[in-house]
């Protein structure tokens, strides 16, 4: 039975995981700072699960929908930082250590891009607090020098399925509110639930594969593709759009940045690609159909 351990399991994307590890026989242990689960305040415990794993997994981090106030920069930074350092020492730690260990990042690192994509190799890394934490989050990840554990950050696009993101984008659309945010022209970078999922099996299958790759899929849209594409699927013929100023009037009633929306990350998975990886979801218009035909059948 292979045994994976899932940091932040108990957020969205590590609950999905979770379930679908369990589904495939896996020995699945989640630190979380959510009882019954293994707790971060208990190293010991930590390093015996980490014991002989063959994947261990690190999606912990605080949710970055919110108003970027010192406090909650602050603590969007050590979850990730501290976590991720908590974890190498705790790897180092162990007589057998994890075989793979994979660290999330975030495509949020690259710069606003309207001109080209970004890769793993030819990208450039932006400036702001976004990418600041993103740059420090891979940089406490690969400060470890780990010669039994192999290591890989997953540069992470936005990931869609039945709850997250789609969630309040399908309220717009179904309210009449589903047009261009901003623009429109940003690039909209994402990657369907099940797709990242199958991206950390066909890594852990590879095992001379390392270093970062981009979570994304091939086929970005822009913001106006994508939420024509939302009404499409919805059958809403009408979006309003929603102009900069509206963004941020919206932003601040909320408590949360218009980053989130109006920053255009345009990312491509060269490095997948390149190593023989196939998208099922390989086009939104797929991957919205399915998470909406789902959504609907609930």
């Amino acid at each position: 039975m292979p045994k994976v351990v899932l940091a932040g399991g108990t957020g969205f994307v590590g609950q999905a995981f979770a379930r679908r590890f369990q589904e495939r026989g896996a020995d699945v242990k989640i630190i979380s700072r959510q009882a019954p689960h293994i707790s971060w305040e208990d190293p010991k415990a930590i390093v015996e699960a980490l014991e002989g794993a063959d994947l261990l997994l690190n999606l912990a981090g605080r949710s970055v929908n919110c108003r970027y106030t010192p406090e909650n920069r602050r603590q969007i930074l050590n979850s990730r930082t501290e976590t991720t350092r908590q974890l190498g020492e705790c790897v180092l730690a162990c007589h057998r250590p994890p075989a793979l260990w994979m660290n999330s990042s975030t495509a949020t690192i690259y710069r606003h891009a309207e001109d080209r994509p970004m890769t793993e190799q030819g990208g450039e890394i932006g400036t702001g607090f976004s990418v600041d934490v993103a740059k420090a989050w891979e940089e406490a990840f690969f400060a470890f020098n780990l010669p039994a554990t192999r290591q890989i950050a997953l540069r992470i696009a936005i990931v869609l399925d039945d709850g997250g993101v789609m969630a309040p984008l399908r309220n717009l659309v179904r309210f009449g509110l589903g047009g261009a945010q901003g623009s429109g022209r940003q690039q909209f970078s994402w990657i369907h639930m099940e797709e990242l999922f199958r991206i950390v099996q066909f890594l852990q299958e590879h095992p001379e594969l390392d270093g970062v790759f981009n979570a994304s899929a091939p086929n970005p849209v822009t913001n106006r593709e994508l939420m024509a594409s939302l009404r499409r699927t919805m059958g809403v013929p009408i979006g309003l759009p929603a102009p900069r100023w509206l963004l941020e009037l919206g932003a601040r009633l909320i408590r949360t940045e218009t980053e989130l929306v109006l920053k255009s990350r345009w990312v491509l998975p060269e490095r997948l690609q390149r190593a023989g990886f196939t998208f099922h979801y390989d086009t939104l218009d797929k991957a919205v159909e399915e998470i909406v035909g789902r959504m609907r059948s609930r």
